[in-house]
């Protein structure tokens, strides 16, 4: 069987691939704005799955849109992830992406503490202004963030959790735990997810926000 390369400008792959997305994955439930944050994990990742063990509790994308338009900052766990946010999008609101995994006093903390760097990241950097936490890597970073949610003051607390980290150790445990909070998140249960699909689900609500204000 021959391999037929598609002819396609530059500027229309990305569509394109939305149109073979939406016509191999066919019927599904989700309502237009969250197939449009499920779409772009797909288109992220290759992976149709994520159609089936995303996860979003009730008013989830309301407050991410609230926390972006608000201007507020978006911590990641990782680099990897914090460098896949579309950050020229974020800043026409104000909002910066935060991560602090590499800075040398949180190796330093963490090193003293006995805790990953991810976590002494998120205890650090989680009262700045931090209006959406997006774990794509550190299941650590994820239980941290949920424990340390429970502390803060309400007007500190991030308006949206996404947790989708991925791997072996629990990964697919602390996703599960934070599928049973009632306040505002976005998972994918099981073992799948990583930095594409933080960054994606990130990347999807701020074209929302691009799109609602006209």
């Amino acid at each position: 069987m021959s391999t037929i390369i598609q002819q396609i400008k530059p500027a229309d792959i990305e569509a394109e691939s939305f149109r073979i997305i939406d016509r191999e994955h066919g019927a599904h439930p989700f309502d237009a704005a969250t197939w449009s944050v499920v779409r772009r994990v797909i288109h992220a990742t290759g992976d149709f799955s994520f159609a089936d063990t995303l996860r979003f509790a009730p008013g989830a994308l309301a407050a991410g849109l609230a926390a972006i338009r608000a201007g507020k900052n978006i911590l990641t766990d990782v680099n990897m992830t914090a460098s896949g946010i579309s950050k020229h999008l974020l800043a026409r609101y104000g909002g910066k992406v935060l991560c602090g995994v590499a800075d040398p006093e949180v190796a330093e903390q963490a090193r003293r503490r006995g805790l990953t760097r991810s976590e002494v990241a998120i205890d650090l950097l989680l009262p700045e202004n931090i209006g959406i936490v997006a774990i794509g890597n550190a299941p650590t970073a994820l239980l941290r963030v949920m424990e340390r949610r429970q502390t803060l003051a309400p007007e500190q607390r991030p308006e949206l959790i996404i947790g989708v980290p991925v791997g072996f150790v629990n990964a697919a445990e602390s996703k599960e735990l934070l599928s049973q909070r009632e306040y505002p998140h976005i998972t994918a249960l099981g073992r799948k997810g990583g930095s594409p699909t933080a960054a994606a689900i990130v990347n999807a609500l701020l074209r929302l926000a691009v799109a609602e204000s006209g």
